[in-house]
């Protein structure tokens, strides 16, 4: 009878095979046999789950050594996946999804647009350094104000194409930011010149949300899911984000943002 095995296909064939489904699924191979663990953790396989433009991202961050040091693409990969990397003088960090190796982008607290926080009005928001963020300064809302607009962009064509991805709110809350349980904010996520007008209205505490929109990320910090769209090919232009409340029944303050991230939904 005829020997169908696959042990005896040649590595190389194994390899390329494997770079065809996913990093999951090659984690998953290299348990099978000697024969599956030299060719799931080939280099062939791990260049292809690595974005195509991945050198260009590394190269350009605060952490371009990497390319040097990691011992190979698998291990860059995961390092990439456990350790966001940042990017734009500090504006911006990037790491991997996990399991499929797509694009997550966060633009730090620096690179958005808040009301109210300028030179002229110091006393309202602080810049400060915490330990437990990527990035060196966060942002906290020392003054009570009747409003509060926070606004972002980031361009699509950096982003992962054919995947849906949702965008979070990252913050914490100080010791004083009790009364958010009481306020509602509105949350928008829409590309440049198509709003909707639709908008997610939600508590900025766990306790108060119905559903697991809200959570506690486990580094430190909290975040709560604004939206989710689906990004084809990268040209859709720029997206635009906003997290807001006009309505004034409550001050606010207490309020700490690290940033607005933006990763596949589930890994899609």
């Amino acid at each position: 009878m005829e020997n169908t095995s696959v042990d005896v296909l040649p590595v190389d064939c194994l390899s390329k095979i494997i770079s065809l489904t996913s990093p999951r699924d090659a984690c998953r191979l290299s348990a099978v046999s000697r024969l599956f663990n030299s060719a799931a953790d080939s280099e062939v396989v791990w260049d292809t789950f690595l974005p195509s433009d991945y050198k260009d991202i590394v190269c350009n961050s605060a952490s371009s050594e990497l390319l040097a040091t990691c011992s190979s693409k698998k291990n860059l990969y995961f390092h990439l996946c456990r350790n966001p990397i940042i990017l734009n003088n500090g504006t911006m960090s990037f790491s991997l999804e996990k399991e499929s190796g797509k694009k997550c982008y966060m633009v730090a607290a620096r690179q958005l647009v808040i009301r109210w926080l300028c030179r002229e009005k110091p006393q309202w928001w602080k810049w400060q350094s915490l330990h437990e963020s990527r990035f060196d300064e966060v942002v906290e809302l020392l003054m009570h104000v009747w409003w509060l607009d926070v606004k972002g962009r980031i361009e699509t064509k950096i982003l992962s194409p054919r995947t849906t991805y949702a965008a979070y709110f990252v913050f914490k809350l100080s010791k004083s930011g009790n009364e958010y349980e009481r306020i509602a904010l509105q949350l928008g996520v829409y590309f440049e010149g198509r709003d909707n007008g639709k908008r997610r209205v939600m508590f900025l505490n766990p306790s108060t949300n119905a559903s697991q929109l809200c959570r506690d990320r486990g580094d430190g910090w909290m975040e709560i899911e604004m939206s989710e769209f689906f990004n084809v090919n990268g040209d859709e232009g720029t997206l635009l984000f906003r997290v807001f409340d006009f309505h004034g029944f409550c001050t606010k303050h207490g309020l700490i943002i690290e940033g607005i991230e933006l990763r596949p939904k589930n890994g899609r």
